[in-house]
């Protein structure tokens, strides 16, 4: 791989459904993704133990000769909340994108002003996340649901908990359609949670409109870009994991058709 790559961290293989995103983007491209999957999840952490989390996968992204980033984005909504404003201060030099909850897309969307927010209870809890909600009260009602466990089901792709899981959290947000007081749009605000969409659409129905942000996020990071690739070539991925490496390689051949070997990163 040539020097400075698009730097892509998530806790673990959630991130994927950013890093399609951004490759559909920008394809010349080169990336390397680390998935955090030796501290996973994310999620159901404090928010201390992301943020020297996030601070050390930087550190690494940053000072490791044959990597030299040019760009991070930040891959976790969970991440995101916790570290990006002091990872921000921390590299003035360097853009970093960061990723949350796709509320004000929901909002242009939705017909019935009532939108359902998937997360985790580490980014349901965050200032971050309860500022922006707060921002956009008045413009619709928001039935937010933690979902925990959700992320790690998906990251182990245990079919048989993703669905009870999602079966679970999608009863207890209440009625989804496109009547009046229904739920007609849901925000998937965990990387993860779009590699369940096939699930969660048949339990809502076919006229919700399940909103994640990996599209949006790939536009901030071509607008940020410091510079674009001169290649004319597809772009490389440097695929990095601190927990057992099969895992990312084969989400990684499922979600994106790309069988590459996986190294094991001990940071």
């Amino acid at each position: 791989m040539v020097k400075h790559p698009i730097g892509v961290f998530d806790s673990g293989v959630g991130g994927m459904s950013i890093l399609k995103a951004l490759r559909a983007e920008l394809p010349h491209e080169d990336f390397v993704y680390v998935a955090d999957s030796g501290f996973a999840p994310y999620g159901e952490r404090d928010e201390g133990f992301v943020l020297e989390r996030s601070r050390v996968i930087t550190r690494h992204l940053l000072t490791q000769q044959h990597l030299a980033i040019k760009a991070l984005v930040i891959a976790c909504n969970t991440a995101t909340a916790a570290a990006i404003h002091l990872l921000r201060q921390e590299h003035p030099d360097l853009s970093i994108i960061g990723v949350e909850p796709a509320l004000k897309p929901a909002i242009v969307l939705s017909q019935t002003r009532h939108i359902g927010v998937m997360a985790t209870r580490g980014t349901l809890n965050s200032q971050k996340f309860k500022t922006l909600l707060a921002s956009l009260a008045d413009q619709a009602q928001f039935v937010c649901q933690p979902c925990d466990g959700l992320a790690d089901a998906i990251e182990r792709h245990d079919t048989g908990k993703i669905i009870g899981l999602c079966g679970q959290y999608t009863r207890a947000m209440g009625q989804f359609g496109a009547m009046a007081g229904d739920i007609d749009t849901l925000v998937l605000g965990c990387t993860h949670y779009p590699f369940a969409s096939t699930y969660l659409q048949a339990l809502v129905g076919p006229n919700v409109r399940l909103v994640d942000n990996g599209e949006p996020v790939a536009r901030q990071t071509r607008r940020m870009l410091p510079s674009l690739s001169s290649h004319c070539a597809p772009g490389q991925c440097l695929l990095l994991s601190t927990g057992d490496p099969a895992t990312l390689h084969i989400a990684a051949r499922r979600w994106l058709g790309l069988d590459v070997p996986v190294k094991c990163l001990l940071i």
